[in-house]
């Protein structure tokens, strides 16, 4: 997926497209993400969908809950989605900030060619 250490950089507008890739994929997994701790706290807390929403992004960015969870159910379910999204928040992190660092190491390790083509 990535060049090798004896391959050329990256031209930047492909490197581009590979930042592309890499948000559009952290992208999905917040939607999914929020996607899952809403339906969590509509269908066991029984809070209205905008509820639901607030109180999952809010946990989804590290803030923490808006409304009071009063049932068993809801209060399992926020623990573990809560442990959930700090996970999430870190694998995140990862997929935005690996190209950069690839990009950087790279660029530090390329073999240099001398005149002639050899290393």
């Amino acid at each position: 997926m990535y060049e090798h250490k004896s391959e050329p950089l990256l031209p930047v507008r492909k490197f581009a497209r590979r930042l592309l890739a890499h948000f559009l994929v952290a992208l999905a997994a917040i939607g999914v993400s929020l996607g899952i701790g809403v339906a969590g706290y509509h269908f066991l807390e029984k809070l209205p969908w905008i509820d639901a929403l607030l109180n999952a992004a809010m946990i989804l960015g590290g803030m923490g809950p808006v409304d009071a969870i009063r049932t068993p159910a809801g209060k399992l379910f926020a623990s573990f989605y809560a442990l959930f999204s700090g996970v999430v928040f870190l694998v995140i992190v990862g997929l935005l900030i690996v190209p950069i660092g690839h990009r950087l190491l790279h660029s530090l390790h390329l073999e240099k060619i001398r005149p002639g083509g050899k290393a």
